[in-house]
């Protein structure tokens, strides 16, 4: 059976992360899945020719010999085992999964907050401090996005909930319960 590449992903960041965790070496490895993150990120393709069949094991091998020349250690070992598994084109899901895990360590939320106009830095500032608060987090990271539809108000999106107040949904509530 084939696992789904988030299943892959979860796996292998979590065991990842808790490997860095028992040997203390959370920082040192989130700062080197950056660096990755920015080779593969640089050539989005990487991953794929890695994985897949359009270069010989020899050519591969080659790629992937440049690659980790510049890593040791645990991130060495763990692009060694994901290439021999075929594994690569999951890499940036798998430095997902270990940065939620590093960002939960250390006390922050990941999420969005979606609004009719940019929201200006105050307010962002206030919002995510609140945001942080009500979750139980230290601070919140909330990338922001803009979306005129919703008229008004603010959709929150973090750890799988929505708190949706927005104008367009109170509307659509009520036009619901007007028409029973």
């Amino acid at each position: 059976m084939k696992l789904d590449k988030n299943t892959v992903a979860k796996r292998y960041g979590k065991a990842l992360y808790e490997l860095a965790a028992e040997k203390g070496q959370v920082e040192d490895i989130y700062q080197k899945l950056l660096v990755l993150r920015e080779i593969f990120e640089a050539a989005p393709d990487l991953g794929d020719i890695l994985s897949d069949r359009r270069l010989n094991m020899q050519e591969k091998r080659s790629i992937m010999d440049e690659l980790v020349k510049n890593f040791d250690g645990m991130i060495y070992n763990a692009l060694e085992v994901i290439f021999q598994y075929g594994r690569m084109y999951d890499l940036l899901l798998i430095i997902d999964e270990y940065e939620k895990r590093y960002d939960e360590s250390m006390g922050v939320l990941l999420g969005s907050i979606t609004t009719a106009i940019p929201l200006k830095k105050e307010q962002k500032t206030k919002l995510t401090t609140n945001i942080a608060q009500k979750f139980g987090y230290k601070i919140a990271n909330l990338q922001e996005k803009v979306d005129p539809a919703i008229v008004g108000g603010i959709i929150v999106e973090t750890n799988g909930k929505v708190i949706d107040g927005s104008l367009k949904t109170r509307i659509e509530n009520l036009r619901n319960e007007l028409s029973k």
